[in-house]
């Protein structure tokens, strides 16, 4: 499902230093809600806000891919499509690897050329550059001043000899469903665009693209205008157009500016926001795998693994701990839980609570900073000649962890000998639930596993079983029920 938003969705590429009265929106009149709309608004518009939207020109350089042939533009988020769908006729492949162009927009916040666009628009570019008006050939050097991927959000600067128009930023908080707005940008590298239409819906919660909940919108949004702004009828930006459901017409989704003017001044000075980092990976479970695991509720969510060093580590938290409420708020998801640790500043000593042995248990943690970036992940390796021994009923073999075994699928070392996965039957409920050759088996229903005939002799016949399996970098659980 997440795989599936992230392709489909994401196709499209505070402070009162920002504000001044000479800004170009100052002069529009100013609506209450079901006023009518002068019969010019919308021309006011667009000749007040155009002139501070601008066109951003990126190139990536080619690293051992073959991108497309050309000097065509797209709008950097075809390339995530791309690993989904296939090379698309807009990329194509050739005999020999070129440079990459991308597009999209960004619009000016201060007179000296400070711009906000989005992070997937300049992410991991190698060149930047602004176009300022639509008939010119002028472009100039834009410098990435911070970028934050959770908010997909950019700051880029360029250099002028005079004095930029901007746009004023407004508040997110007061928008209502069915308010009129405009959207500016330039969609298939067509130049300046503006579209007008209302506020769809408010809140909608999409956190494999951004931390915080989206504006909906019907204005139209089309790749290209990435980054552009969406304003309301005093030509205030209230919102970043970000990404379309490319399933449907009018489904466009916007970045709330209330969150982006919260980390403008962070974003600026430091070039990156620092979220909080727990330490732990988890799963959600359902009632029968709660059952299995002789905990008395299934909301909430599980931990299955905590890292060593992290604060969750030095706070005392437990693989099988169930966390339920995290800094005074109930977590009902490890999706909620993520959000929650996300939005926490680095050193804050939060309470987490949890249920540990079908027993509550408070916890206190002091939120730790994000991992290194750089850590690389294990790689996985081609499969093992050793066959292992059947595991009955639940579609596997499995083998003793061994030198020999940790080499051939780049395994990690280990504190202790665990069984390896060995052979999955690709017919069998192993295989259904994601087990593959090479993954570890830490504990099944809840009792350390050393060898494989651990294993064995730990399976339940006639019920669910838990296993915990630590896969290369990540650890999850699998229920599989034997005959």
């Amino acid at each position: 499902m997440k795989s599936w938003l992230a392709c489909i969705l994401a196709l499209l590429t505070s402070t009162g230093v920002f504000l001044s009265a000479q800004s170009p929106t100052a002069t529009l009149p100013k609506l209450k809600a079901g006023d009518p709309l002068p019969a010019n608004l919308f021309v006011e518009l667009a000749k007040a806000v155009n002139p501070a939207v601008v066109n951003i020109f990126t190139t990536y350089l080619p690293r051992g891919r073959q991108p497309m042939p050309g000097p065509q533009a797209r709008d950097p988020f075809f390339d995530l499509f791309e690993q989904f769908m296939g090379p698309q006729p807009y990329g194509g492949g050739g005999p020999r690897a070129m440079p990459q162009q991308s597009l999209g927009t960004g619009f000016v916040i201060r007179e000296d050329g400070l711009i906000i666009t989005n992070n997937h628009v300049v992410d991991k570019a190698d060149v930047v550059k602004v176009q300022l008006e639509e008939r010119t050939k002028e472009q100039f050097d834009a410098k990435v001043i911070g970028t934050d991927p959770r908010t997909d959000v950019a700051l880029i600067k360029i250099e002028t000899k005079k004095k930029l128009p901007f746009l004023r930023l407004g508040s997110s908080a007061e928008v209502q469903v069915g308010e009129w707005v405009a959207a500016f940008g330039n969609p298939y590298g067509y130049g300046h665009s503006m579209t007008k239409g209302i506020i769809s819906a408010i809140g909608r919660e999409i956190d494999e693209l951004n931390l915080n909940p989206f504006m909906q919108t019907d204005a139209s949004i089309n790749p290209g205008n990435s980054g552009g702004p969406l304003v309301n009828t005093q030509g205030q930006v209230i919102g970043v157009n970000t990404a379309i459901d490319a399933r449907a017409q009018g489904i466009g989704f916007v970045i709330p500016i209330d969150n982006v003017k919260a980390i403008l001044p962070t974003l600026e000075k430091e070039g990156t926001i620092k979220r909080g980092f727990l330490g732990v990976q988890l799963d959600d479970i359902d009632e029968e795998d709660a059952r299995s695991l002789n905990i008395k509720q299934s909301e909430g969510t599980l931990v299955t693994q905590v890292i060593a060093g992290t604060a969750a580590e030095k706070a005392g938290l437990e693989a099988y701990d169930l966390i339920t409420e995290f800094d005074g708020k109930k977590i009902s998801s490890s999706a909620e839980l993520r959000k929650q640790v996300s939005l926490t500043p680095v050193g804050k000593s939060v309470s987490v609570n949890v249920i540990r042995n079908g027993k509550p248990k408070a916890l206190k943690v002091a939120i730790g900073g994000p991992p290194d970036p750089n850590a690389m992940k294990p790689s996985r390796g081609q499969g093992s000649k050793a066959l292992g021994t059947k595991v009955p009923g639940l579609g596997f073999a499995v083998g003793d962890y061994s030198s020999a075994i940790a080499q051939e699928y780049n395994l990690p070392k280990l504190r202790s000998p665990k069984p390896v996965i060995l052979a999955v039957d690709p017919s069998g409920e192993a295989a259904r639930a994601g087990l593959a050759p090479g993954d570890i088996i830490l504990d099944l229903n809840r009792t350390e596993t050393v060898r494989a005939r651990d294993v064995l002799a730990g399976v339940r016949k006639g019920t669910i079983n838990i296993l915990r399996v630590l896969k290369q970098d990540r650890v999850v659980l699998v229920s599989l029920r034997a005959p």
